[in-house]
C-alpha cells in the first residue's frame, strides 16, 4: 500500500498552474486596457501562494525531517536561498509592467516572461529535491502515524473556504483516481453539506473532468448541480 505522501498532489498542482501562467504570458496581449495589470497581478500572486506554500511546510513538514533527516533539510535549505531571489527579481519585474509606456512593453514583457521562467526553473528543482530527496528519507525515518498527523495538523489549521480553495487549486492537476479518492474524502468530511462541498471543489474542473468524476463517485451530476 502506498505510503503517505505529503508533496505529490500540491505539487503537481502548482506545476499546472507555473506552467499555463508562462504560456499565456507568452503570448499575451498587453495592448488590451487591463491586460498588463492583470499579468502582473497573476505573477505577484503566484510569488505569494509560492512563499505561504513554503511557510507551510516550515511549520508542518520541515521540522519533522529535520528532526530525522538533517541532510534532507540541509539540502532544501540551500534551494530557498536561488528561489528567494528569483521571487524578488518576479516580483520587481511584474511591479513596473503596468506603468511601462506602450513601446516598451513589448520588452518590458518578455523580461517578466523570463523572470517567471526563472521562478519556474528554480522552482521545479525544489520540488523535485523535496520530492525525490525530502520524502523518501521521511518514509525512511518516520511511521506512517506520523505523517498522517502532519496532514491533519495542516487541514486544522486551514478554514473551511481555505480547504476548498485548496481543493479547487489541486484537483484538474491530479490523475482521475487521486482525484476521486481526494473528493471521497472532503465530502465524507462535511456531513449534512455533501452537495454543497461536491459543486464547490469541482468548480474549477473541466467538463470532462466533472463527468469523469460524477462516474466514479457513482452519482449523477444532478446530484452536485442542485444540492
Amino acid at each position: 500500500m502506498p505510503r503517505t505522501d505529503l508533496y505529490r498532489n500540491v505539487h503537481m498542482g502548482q506545476r499546472a498552474r507555473m506552467f499555463a501562467l508562462a504560456v499565456e504570458l507568452g503570448a499575451a496581449d498587453l495592448d488590451r486596457a487591463g491586460a498588463a495589470t492583470a499579468y502582473a497581478e497573476r505573477c505577484l500572486a503566484l510569488t505569494s501562494e509560492l512563499r505561504e506554500h513554503a511557510d507551510h511546510e516550515d511549520t508542518f513538514i520541515h521540522p519533522l525531517l529535520r528532526e530525522r533527516a538533517p541532510a534532507a533539510a540541509d539540502a532544501l535549505d540551500a534551494e530557498h536561498l536561488r528561489l528567494d531571489a528569483a521571487f524578488v527579481a518576479l516580483d520587481a519585474g511584474a511591479r513596473a509592467l503596468p506603468g511601462t509606456p506602450a513601446d516598451g512593453l513589448p520588452e518590458a514583457r518578455h523580461g517578466l516572461y523570463l523572470a517567471l521562467n526563472e521562478v519556474i526553473a528554480a522552482y521545479l528543482a525544489h520540488l523535485h529535491a523535496e520530492e525525490t530527496v525530502a520524502m523518501p528519507a521521511l518514509w525512511e525515518h518516520t511511521a506512517e502515524d506520523e505523517l498522517e498527523a502532519v496532514f491533519a495538523a495542516f487541514r486544522a489549521s486551514r478554514t473551511a473556504a481555505e480547504g476548498l480553495a485548496d481543493l479547487r487549486a489541486m484537483l484538474p492537476a491530479l490523475p482521475a483516481p487521486t482525484r476521486a479518492a481526494i473528493v471521497r474524502g472532503a465530502v465524507a468530511a462535511t456531513p449534512g453539506e455533501e452537495h454543497r462541498t461536491l459543486a464547490a471543489v469541482t468548480t474549477a474542473l473541466a467538463p470532462d473532468q466533472r463527468d469523469h468524476l460524477y462516474t466514479d463517485l457513482g452519482l449523477p451530476e444532478v446530484w452536485a448541480l442542485h444540492g
